[in-house]
Formats: C-alpha cells, sequence, structure tokens
C-alpha cells in the first residue's frame, strides 16, 4: 500500500510540472506573437512617411537661402544668380550664392555646406539630372527643400520644385526661322551642349524635329562643344576646314553661338546661325547680321519665380503649384531683338 501511494505521488508531480511547463511554453508563444503584431503596427507609419513626397519640409532652421548655379562667366546663369539674389534679399533671406562649375563633386560639397549651415532652402540650377539626386535627397532629409531651375533632374518627389524653360518649344520655334533663313535647303552642321545635361538632348531633338521634314537640308556634321564658346569656336574652324561648303550652323546655346560667329567672322563668312538662351551677346550678334535668331529662355523669371515659390512653400507648407513647370520661351529675331534686354523680353 505504501509503495501504491508513492507511485501515486511521484505521477501527481510529474504532471503538475508537465502543466507548469505547457503554461509558460503557450504564455511564452502568446507574448512573442503580441511583440510581433505590436512590431508590425508600430513600423506602418515609417513606411508611410518613407516616401516624403507629401511631407512639408520646415528648412534647416537658419535664415539663409543657397543659390547654386554652374559657372556665372555664362551670362544665362549670372542672370540667374543675381535675380535670385536680389529676390530673396528683397523678401527678407540672407543668401549665399555659388557656382558648381558644372562638377557634381563640387555640388554635393555645396549642398553639404547648405546643410551644415541649416539653410533654410536652396534655389539650384543642377550639375547633372542623374548626379544631383542624391544631393537634393540629402537635403531632404535634412529638412531643407530645393527648388530646382533650368534644368531637371531624373528623379520625382525629390525636389520641391522643378521650373525650367520649355526648351523643347523654344527650339521648335527657332528651328523653324533657321529653315527660313536656310530657303529650306542646304548643308549645315550642329553644335551639341554637355551631353549630361537634359537640356542638350531636348533641343537637339526639337531641333530635328522641324529641320528633318525638310529633305533638301542636310547635316553634314554634329559635334558637341559642351556650352563653351572657346570650344565651339574651334569645333567650328575645324568643320569648316573638312566642309567648306557649311551653309548654316544650329548651335545648342547662345554661348557656343558666339563662338561660332566668330570663327565665321575670321574665315569672312556670314551664314544662317541660331542659338538657344537669350542672351545680350546673341542680342548684339542679331542685330549685326551676324546671327539669324536665339529661343529667349526667360531665366531671370525662372530665377524670381523659384525664390518667391521658396518663400511661399517656407510659410506655409505648399507652393500651389505642381512640381515640374515649364515657362515658354520667345523666338528672338531681328524683327524683335530690341524688345530683349538682360534676358528680360519687354512687350
Amino acid at each position: 500500500m505504501k509503495g501504491f501511494k508513492k507511485v501515486l505521488a511521484m505521477l501527481l508531480a510529474v504532471a503538475m510540472v508537465a502543466a507548469m511547463v505547457m503554461g509558460c511554453s503557450s504564455s511564452s508563444g502568446d507574448a512573442e506573437e503580441e511583440k510581433t503584431e505590436d512590431s508590425t503596427d508600430a513600423e506602418a507609419p515609417a513606411e508611410e512617411e518613407e516616401g516624403g513626397s507629401d511631407e512639408v519640409l520646415k528648412g534647416g532652421g537658419s535664415n539663409i537661402i543657397y543659390v547654386i548655379t554652374p559657372s556665372v562667366s555664362n551670362p544665362a546663369f549670372k542672370a540667374e544668380a543675381d535675380t535670385a539674389t536680389a529676390k530673396a534679399e528683397e523678401l527678407g533671406y540672407e543668401v549665399k550664392a555659388a557656382s558648381h562649375d558644372d562638377d557634381p563633386t563640387k555640388q554635393t560639397e555645396l549642398f553639404d555646406s547648405a546643410i551644415a549651415d541649416k539653410a533654410a532652402a536652396i534655389i539650384c540650377d543642377n550639375a547633372g539630372a542623374d548626379a544631383t539626386v542624391e544631393a537634393v535627397k540629402k537635403a531632404r532629409d535634412a529638412g531643407i527643400p530645393t527648388f530646382l531651375i533650368d534644368r531637371e533632374i531624373n528623379a520625382e518627389g525629390v525636389a520641391i520644385s522643378q521650373i525650367v524653360a520649355n526648351n523643347y518649344q523654344g527650339a521648335k520655334a527657332i528651328a523653324e526661322k533657321f529653315v527660313e533663313a536656310m530657303g529650306e535647303k542646304g548643308k549645315y552642321v550642329e553644335l551639341l551642349g554637355k551631353e549630361s545635361d537634359t537640356n542638350a538632348g531636348v533641343r537637339s531633338s526639337a531641333f530635328h524635329e522641324v529641320v528633318d521634314q525638310y529633305p533638301d537640308m542636310e547635316m553634314v556634321a554634329q559635334q558637341t562643344a559642351n556650352w563653351e564658346k572657346t570650344e565651339a569656336y574651334d569645333k567650328m574652324e575645324a568643320m569648316l576646314q573638312a566642309n567648306p561648303d557649311i551653309e548654316g550652323v544650329m548651335c545648342g546655346n547662345d554661348t557656343m553661338l558666339e563662338g561660332v560667329c566668330a570663327a565665321l567672322q575670321a574665315a569672312g563668312k556670314k551664314l544662317p546661325v541660331i542659338g538657344v538662351d537669350g542672351s545680350d551677346e546673341a542680342a548684339a550678334l542679331i542685330k549685326s547680321g551676324d546671327a539669324t535668331g536665339t529661343a529667349l529662355q526667360q531665366f531671370a523669371v525662372i530665377a524670381e519665380t523659384a525664390v518667391v515659390q521658396a518663400d511661399k512653400y517656407l510659410k506655409e507648407g505648399s507652393t500651389g503649384a505642381e512640381e515640374k513647370q515649364l515657362i515658354d520661351c520667345i523666338a528672338i529675331t531681328s524683327e524683335n531683338v530690341d524688345k530683349l534686354s538682360g534676358f528680360v523680353f519687354t512687350e
């Protein structure tokens, strides 16, 4: 009998231990399940915020607006920098203006400086459609909104505004004047801008959308002069030697147009030549008859619009406009060149 009681006691003890183990295991599993569900719920808002396109950026905390452009040795970029600076100061901001010289590394360093200065906003004519994306994202992560002018980047929802000239419309408009000046026939050459700049491709495509409709017009050479006057002079000189019967020249911008006209003058030639920008230098060449025309990109209007939108965004949390905005160009020829001054066209 005593042996039976001992066995029964042992069986009861085992049963109690087993029940305890099962209870602990069940509680732990429930807790882990609850923890997993809580973690999922906690992470959900973070995923919603990650997109960031609707997040209002407050600025870095200072009253500084950075104005970053390509080299101001180009009159177009000088007009951007000067206009943006003047408007921002008028609105009560301190301005730090600098040039990236079309060097993405230097541009990144300037964005880093803006972040270190806790800039309120950045106005930027960028150094590359792809190369600029990360710099703008970095500024955004620091709460600093970027407003792009003149050149777009290959990303949306990163910058607050991308305000650019309607290069397609402008290039087509001035290409039509080129065809008229050429009499719808003849051999011509084209000088392209920087390959990394989306505007270079847009303008060239628009030129050809017009010119290629005329079977008697023949392009005999096409080279890149990287938006530069001296390089355009050298390339034009070489193309004249290789093709002495050239009858016209299409240039992707006015700085290259200046170089081309100088090379033609040195060769004792006057040919139809078009550009894009609307600089005072191009206007002078149109007035002298050395150039046919240019498509005015309204740089001053674009730069001022960006600053006004930056101010509105910082104060109200919205620009009231779409991210991508196009400002139409104006075809400038001898007929209306007197209305152009400092990239401003007065009706």
